[in-house]
């Protein structure tokens, strides 16, 4: 049901009313499984004309072709009612009669009214066989069948006879003068009628037919006519204007023929309407006019022919005679399909049966598969059947073949051109212009190897090449000039050179045959890269077949390596530029990192991708004094030469900084005040981590930097979230300051935001993904080799072709000082606290088997203990760190440092910190929160290196310890 439905809307709007009324009936019929079906449509007075039947015969419908509206019969039932009706028939023996005495088949008659502008105007009705009444679905199904023959009535195109002006004033005088005009009187109220003569012959009908009523009107206009003909009577006689229709109407033979009406209506006293009184005329064009065509289309240089339904032959012109091989009256009556030349052409018969089937002009070119002639073939519907026409298009089709095979060759050439150039724009480097030209310009022209040369010297170098042996690109690649040499003739003279085989290769340049056949090449086109005037270098193509290129094809491939010469030109420029650039970038990074007890730690600097600049990413691991190091990560914000300058000079502020063992925020501070005066648009982001391992306090303070990731032994991933302050050169010091305890063996991962941010990937997405990476790592124990664990986090967040960001990014491992390796004693602030300082060291040097320090350290420890006693004040404390090297620190609460300087002979002091810098390995001093520290380092004695003989000390050897007041200066 739904599936016939969609099929009826599936009808395009314009279709006449008796296609209309014919689909509407048959889906009717078919879905109710009914014996067949009418559609009447309201004429005047009390009339209904049968308009539409579907499956009953003439016998049936005959009696049914003019009923009154007012009547027993269904259709007139479904009328008054205005809804549908079932009316049954009684059963006598299976035919039943209606009380016109005809007899019908089935079981009743179901009705449905059919309404337009909201007044029925008539109604469909189907003749039920075995099912009986319809189910309660079925009416549904009727109801929107009608709704849509309502529809399409309502859009369905007026009648429409010859096309000519309208016949008013003197051309109607002077039409009515040429034709017959019949006359008519049609009583309104009572249905009479009134024909004269003339009107009888007009509408085919015999005076014995004619009962003098409007039924014999009715039954004589066309179907698809009747309709909008009595919709304009009813607008004249509603308006009091006149009536003027063209219809169809019958004639004796059973043909329709064309005619025209013209009328006004009277009216009475009270303004109802009485008369309609009109004349008609037939309206067909002359026989004069139609000989006139005929004669035309029987001249016609295009070929011409006239079908019926059948689709046998009513007319051929002179041209389709010749075509088809046959006169005209051999033609006549024959089945267009039975002709020998119909029959030559493949799939005519069913290419023209479905454009006729769509019921509207269609065209399309046949071929003549004899004669290689190609046709065009229009095919046109008519009332009466369907006219062909025959056009030979042979040489026009041939001339639009080859204009189209240009034009696709001139648009191929240009979208080649057109997308090696976008490739090209793109290239930033040298084999990026070699990998462009391979995937655009080798699979179009069929060729098999390409091979890039630049001039360097008196030498021709590779850029690039594909398709070529390795061995084949050893021996050409830096070959000297030879005046033989096709590549270099090319370059010399900057024209194209193209061999189309090995012999013209060999007699060209005889040395070159052998690397022919090793190379596989059958025939080159060898083409000058020349840029700004200047050849710099030859593009070789190779075809595995001999090949002689056609002009077209060589205009081609000159202009493209024009394009490729540009590109390369300038992507040897950047390539020079760039590694330039990258070398300057790298050499300011670290070359190696510091191998420290108190962190092991490797990184990784991952440069932008391609067509990006050099980036200002940075890290670094500085040693401090006391078992602390200094791990720092930044970012200099933008890409170019100068950005990379600013991160050199930054790096080197950090660690002159550092040096001053400064705490993180007073060092990002002073950083600010750097980048804020090298001008406005200048920020760079910075984080630095200060880790002790005496006390496993790891000091954390950024500007606008990411936080650190910090893996605890068991695998636990956190990032320690200070707030985040602004980046350097936009922000206000104090920096803020975060301390962790951190456990032995942690894991810090400081980075920078390419690291884990792109176009692509938001920064918490990809800490997200960078906790992932660390968490697995330590679960599946990679973690434990810092190296395989970069490569892990460089394959994990980074793409294989690096996007618009540079990337740095620090992994250390962090390493406490054992408890029995650190020593420390407070000390009284008066002479003894440096023998008591001297014999701390003595005890704990024999304790870790340090004893080949002892002197030394006695030395350096009386001295800074001694100065403390005299220059400073307390608290003081001494402390022991048995590193790498031996640490010996003196803490007291003054914050003056301490300056070397050079003493005279006649200065009583001023040697101390000389005697100092003579004895241990490294010196310094820092600040703490109480005061200042001073400490010294000593290299560890190498146990496969025998002692030295300890040197004589005569002057201490009449010195009572227990006396000594600690003044070295005094006593040397």
């Amino acid at each position: 049901m739904n599936a016939r439905l969609a099929l009826l809307h599936t009808v395009a709007p314009g279709v006449t009313e008796s296609e209309v009324f014919r689909l509407a009936l048959h889906h009717a019929v078919g879905e109710l499984g009914a014996l067949g079906g009418t559609i009447h449509l309201r004429g005047p007075m009390s009339a209904l004309r049968l308009v539409s039947a579907a499956g009953l015969p003439p016998a049936l419908t005959r009696s049914w072709e003019i009923l009154d509206q007012e009547g027993p019969l269904a259709p007139a039932r479904a009328l008054h009612r205005g809804s549908g009706v079932w009316v049954p028939l009684p059963d006598r023996h299976d035919m039943s009669s209606d009380e016109h005495g005809t007899s019908w088949p089935g079981t009743g008659f179901a009705a449905f009214p059919v309404f337009g502008r909201k007044r029925s105007i008539g109604a469909l009705t189907v003749v039920a066989g075995e099912r009986g009444e319809p189910t309660p679905e079925h009416w549904d199904f009727l109801r929107a069948v009608v709704a849509w023959t309502e529809d399409r009535m309502a859009q369905a195109p007026p009648p429409s006879g010859p096309a000519h002006g309208e016949p008013s004033g003197e051309r109607l005088r002077q039409a009515l003068k040429e034709v017959e005009v019949g006359s008519w009187d049609w009583n309104i109220r009572t249905g009479d009628l009134i024909w004269d003569e003339a009107a009888l012959a007009l509408y085919g009908t015999r005076p014995a037919d004619f009962t003098g009523r409007i039924e014999n009107w009715m039954r004589i206009v066309h179907p698809d006519d009747l309709a909008p003909t009595l919709a304009a009577a009813q607008r004249a006689i509603l308006d009091q204007s006149v009536f003027e229709a063209e219809y169809r109407v019958r004639r004796l033979d059973g043909t329709y023929g064309w005619t025209r009406a013209r009328g006004r209506a009277t009216y009475d006293e009270q303004g109802e309407p009485h008369r309609m009184i009109g004349v008609g005329w037939e309206s067909n064009e002359s026989r004069t006019a139609r000989d006139a065509l005929g004669r035309a289309l029987r001249h016609m240089s295009d070929g011409f022919l006239a079908v019926d339904d059948e689709w046998r032959i009513t007319f051929a012109n002179l041209e389709a005679e010749r075509l088809l091989g046959f006169s005209e009256e051999e033609l006549f009556g024959r089945l267009l399909w039975a002709l020998p030349a119909a029959r030559q052409v493949p799939g005519l018969k069913e290419r023209c049966l479905a454009a006729a089937a769509e019921e509207k002009p269609a065209g399309f070119d046949v071929h003549l598969p004899d004669s290689g002639q190609r046709f065009h073939l229009r095919l046109v519907p008519g009332p009466d059947g369907r006219t062909l026409y025959f056009q030979d298009v042979t040489d026009k089709r041939r001339l639009a073949e080859e204009h189209q095979a240009a034009e696709r060759a001139a648009t191929e050439r240009a979208a080649r051109i057109a997308e090696l150039t976008a490739e090209l724009a793109k290239a930033t480097t040298s084999q990026d212009v070699v990998d462009a030209v391979a995937r655009r310009v080798l699979p179009p022209s069929a060729a098999t190897g390409l091979m890039v040369q630049v001039v360097e010297g008196d030498r021709l170098h590779h850029v690039g090449a594909v398709g070529y042996p390795d061995d084949v690109l050893d021996l050409v690649d830096s070959r000297p000039r030879t005046p033989d040499d096709p590549a270099w003739g090319t370059v010399e003279t900057g024209t194209p050179l193209f061999l189309s085989s090995r012999e013209e290769l060999t007699a060209r340049c005889p040395a070159a045959a052998d690397l022919a056949e090793r190379s596989g090449g059958h025939s080159w086109a060898f083409l000058p890269l020349t840029a700004s005037g200047h050849t710099f270098g030859v593009c070789v193509l190779s075809f595995d077949r001999p090949r002689l290129l056609t002009d077209e094809e060589r205009a081609l491939l000159t202009t493209i390596s024009a394009l490729v010469a540009q590109s390369l030109e300038r992507a040897r420029l950047y390539d020079a530029e760039r590694t330039r650039s990258r070398e300057l970038q790298r050499s300011l990074l670290p070359q190696a990192l510091p191998d420290l007890p108190a962190c092991t730690a490797a990184a990784r600097y991952l440069p932008a991708g391609q067509g990006a600049d050099v980036g200002g990413d940075w890290y670094d691991i500085i040693p401090l004094s006391g078992g602390q190091v200094a791990l720092v990560v930044g970012d200099v914000m933008g890409h170019g030469l100068p950005e990379a300058a600013t991160m050199g000079r930054l790096r080197t502020a950090v660690h002159t900084l550092a040096d001053l063992e400064l705490p993180p925020d007073e060092i990002l501070g002073h950083l600010n005040d750097i980048v804020a005066g090298m001008g406005e648009g200048s920020y760079a982001t910075c984080l630095y981590a200060l880790y002790d391992s005496t006390t496993r306090v790891c000091s954390l303070a950024r500007a606008g930097h990411p936080p650190p990731a910090l893996v605890l032994p068991d695998g636990t991933v956190h990032f320690p979230v200070p707030d985040a302050d602004p980046p350097l050169g936009a922000a206000n010091p104090p920096f803020e300051t975060v301390e962790l305890e951190v456990p032995e063996g942690s894991l810090l991962v400081l980075y920078t935001d390419g690291l884990v941010e792109s176009a692509k990937r938001e920064i918490d997405e990809g800490m997200t993904d960078l906790a992932r990476l660390l968490s697995a790592a330590h679960a599946d124990g990679t973690a434990m080799d810092l190296e395989r664990l970069c490569d892990i986090l460089t394959a994990g967040l980074l793409p294989s072709d690096q996007a618009a960001d540079d990337a740095a990014f620090l992994v250390a491992r962090l390493h406490a000082l054992p408890a029995e390796r650190m020593a420390s004693w407070s000390l009284p602030q008066d002479p003894r606290a440096a023998g008591q300082a001297r014999r701390h060291v003595r005890d704990q040097l024999t304790a870790w088997d340090l004893d080949d320090l002892t002197p030394t350290t006695e030395l350096l420890v009386s001295e800074l203990v001694g100065n403390v006693v005299r220059h400073a004040r307390g608290p003081v404390r001494l402390r022991l760190l048995h590193s790498t090297d031996l640490i010996c620190e003196v803490y007291d609460g003054s914050q003056t440092m301490p300056r070397i300087r050079r003493a005279t002979e006649t200065d009583e002091g001023g040697r101390g910190l000389q005697l100092i810098t003579a004895l241990s390995h490294r010196w310094g001093a820092r600040y703490t929160p109480t005061g200042k520290c001073i400490w010294t380092e000593q290299p560890l004695p190498d146990p496969n290196t025998p002692a030295p003989a300890q040197p004589a000390e005569p002057e201490l050897l009449f010195v009572n310890p227990a006396d000594f007041d600690g003044d070295w200066e005094a006593l040397l």
